[in-house]
């Protein structure tokens, strides 16, 4: 009776030394810069290659743009998403991550200062001119930045993926 359940014992470790380990992989933290336009120092028109190199963490990679999604690296859980077909950065109001200037949460009434006066204006969003293309700020029913957009491109040239 021990030899069976010696045998046994020994073919289930031996199996169990074979099972192979496989470490999750751990995103940098985010810092977001809306003035210069870059998330740890990627650009809208980073590469997925580039993307995925410094952040192996993706919950979802799109190498070609379909009829339901755009092309990109997402990482919906930390809310940020890298649209590297239309060249823009998407941040969401689940950010994960330091925002500089902190503009999530903030009323649409106090940008001004900071911002100056918006190019394209809508109820429900405001389109900035900057430096390196276009800041998209959109705006909850009470006023509030809850979605953050940067683009290369000019107001003109803006294509948005919205499925």
């Amino acid at each position: 009776m021990k030899i069976p359940l010696l045998f046994f014992a020994c073919v289930f470790s031996g199996q169990a030394a074979m099972a192979q380990l496989k470490a999750t992989a751990v995103c940098p933290p985010f810092t977001t810069d809306v003035m210069d336009g870059n998330v740890n120092g990627l650009y809208p028109r980073s590469a997925i290659e580039e993307i995925r190199t410094k952040f192996p963490c993706a919950t979802d990679i799109a190498e070609q743009a379909s009829a339901t999604t755009c092309a990109g690296v997402f990482f919906k859980t930390l809310g940020v998403y890298f649209y590297t077909e239309r060249n823009y950065i998407e941040i969401g109001e689940n950010y994960k991550g330091k925002l500089f200037p902190a503009l999530m949460g903030v009323s649409r009434t106090t940008l001004f200062p900071l911002l100056g006066k918006p190019k394209l204006t809508d109820p429900a969003w405001e389109a900035f001119q900057m430096g390196y293309g276009t800041l998209v700020l959109y705006y909850n029913k009470a006023g509030k930045v809850n979605k953050i957009q940067i683009s290369t491109k000019s107001t003109e040239a803006l294509r948005l993926c919205e499925f």
